[in-house]
């Protein structure tokens, strides 16, 4: 039997902002090591090789944001990781209508396909347990009509999580689940830990395709339903399958729990069986600074510290700074989180609600919750580093062979200076490189295009001039990345 891993990557971590935004989210940052944390699940997908020989694990589907799909095929590329699809949402419907997307596209394509699926924000510091606790619970659904879900033996009374109530089965290390818990408060967490059957729910689990398109049909069928029409006149578009967006946004949205496995008595009534294993792997879903906070390393008086920080008589206290020095003296209990261009300063208690600073950055319409000063593209990325009057100044890294899209500004020209590699122009009907401390000027409404032709990275400076600066001031004509048709630079 095949088992597929199905990454889900939709979310955009708003409790994360501002290190997550909307078109660079939390999974795809690397947050608290060297790669991120969606790179370090497909690197646990991949150590299930090494611990399986029941079952072959193929290549992962991820199910992501049209958004994101360059840096999700980036990022796998960059680990050598093979994948089976990127299947992309057009727009957000929650996570059962994404795993429905994977559960349709599986099932053409294999109908015994046992789907495990997997978040790809979550913490686990001890992956080999995992990929161990992954075999055993597949080996015990696989040949049954069953989802079996995963459950953290919880450390401490925590009210930001579900729970899960188990009952265990004699002679085997696998649990029948009896129900499960909405985000309980203070007094009902440490009655749940007291009790000794409950368990966080991880959000992950494994079951057939097969038994998921039948749980959702019977439990959501307008889900299922507009997920199978968005496939059917799915395309593929480079290494991604482009579903149908009329149909996909006439699905509801709904979450996998709510829509489908909190249903125990309806599922039962499908002859579907629910069952758990105990996950003891130092997993943490860092959904808030707070868990960041909690998962790393802390000094004798409580404090995180993540970049060029300095801490004076604090205590309880996270600060990460990405670019300049943040000093704390005095404090307790803060999150102190700083960017280029915004810093958060909350109570620990409070970091549930970082949302809603995002949420009034989108009704304000301002920009800081969608990118970042520096911006990342399919072909490298640009970082804006000063601006005024008429006038913009970016740094610009294009990838060894990337290249930029053939285009024309109305409003705009263009002075390009290059600091580093050698640059392929073209303007109008020229055709010319340009090497360290050469420049070259593109005029308003040339035709214009810049490549990199060499094996490092190119590095240059543009200077923007004219009445509009605006992102879609732009005419793209050709694009090897398929963008023609969206308002994004390059």
């Amino acid at each position: 039997m095949k088992l597929y891993p199905v990454i889900l990557s939709g979310g955009a971590g708003t409790r994360l902002w501002p290190v997550s935004r909307d078109l660079f989210p939390k999974q795809l940052v690397n947050l608290t090591e060297n790669s991120s944390l969606f790179q370090k699940t497909l690197e646990r997908c991949e150590l299930l090789k090494s611990v399986s020989s029941q079952f072959s694990i193929e290549p992962p589907v991820v199910v992501c944001n049209e958004q994101h799909r360059f840096l999700i095929a980036q990022q796998a590329q960059e680990l050598g990781c093979e994948l089976t699809s990127i299947i992309l949402e057009p727009s957000a419907r929650n996570t059962a209508p994404a795993l429905t997307l994977a559960s349709v596209f599986l099932s053409s394509k294999d109908p015994d396909a046992l789907m495990l699926v997997l978040p790809a924000d979550h913490a686990i510091e001890e992956p080999s347990i995992f990929a161990e606790s992954i075999i055993k619970l597949s080996s015990e659904i696989s040949q049954q009509a069953s989802i079996g879900v995963f459950g953290i033996k919880p450390a401490w009374p925590h009210t930001g999580y579900g729970y899960i109530e188990a009952t265990e089965k004699s002679g085997s290390e696998v649990f029948a689940v009896s129900s499960f818990k909405e985000k309980p408060d203070q007094a009902t967490a440490e009655s749940y830990l007291n009790a000794g059957n409950y368990f966080w729910n991880s959000g992950m689990f494994v079951t057939k395709a097969s038994v998921w398109n039948q749980s959702i049909e019977a439990l959501q069928p307008k889900i299922l339903e507009a997920c199978s029409k968005s496939m059917k006149g799915a395309q593929e578009d480079l290494d991604f399958v482009r579903v149908d967006q009329s149909s996909f946004e006439a699905s509801p949205s709904d979450s996998i729990d709510y829509a489908v496995i909190e249903n125990i008595e309806s599922l039962k009534k499908l002859n579907i069986s629910v069952h758990m294993i105990s996950l003891d792997c130092s997993w943490t879903d860092l959904g808030a600074w707070s868990s960041v906070s909690d998962y790393m390393s802390a000094d004798e008086k409580g404090n995180v510290s993540v970049g060029d920080v300095m801490q004076e008589d604090s205590t309880n206290t996270f600060v990460m700074s990405q670019e300049r020095l943040v000093a704390t003296l005095g404090v307790d209990n803060l999150v102190v989180v700083e960017t280029p261009d915004a810093v958060l300063v909350a109570n620990k208690d409070k970091a549930q609600d970082v949302k809603k600073i995002v949420a009034r950055l989108k009704s304000e319409n301002r920009d800081e919750h969608l990118v970042h000063r520096r911006v990342y593209r399919p072909w490298g990325n640009y970082e804006t580093v000063d601006f005024g009057e008429r006038y913009q100044v970016k740094r610009i890294v294009v990838n060894p062979g990337a290249s930029l899209s053939l285009q024309m500004h109305h409003h705009r020209a263009e002075h390009w200076i290059v600091v580093h590699g050698t640059a392929e122009v073209t303007c109008d009907d020229k055709t010319f490189l340009l090497t360290e401390n050469e420049s070259t000027y593109i005029p308003i409404g040339s035709t214009h295009r810049l490549v990199n032709p060499g094996k490092f990275p190119l590095e240059l400076v543009e200077v923007q001039s004219g009445s509009y600066l605006g992102e879609d001031d732009i005419v793209r004509f050709d694009d090897v990345y398929g963008r023609q048709n969206e308002k994004v630079i390059g």
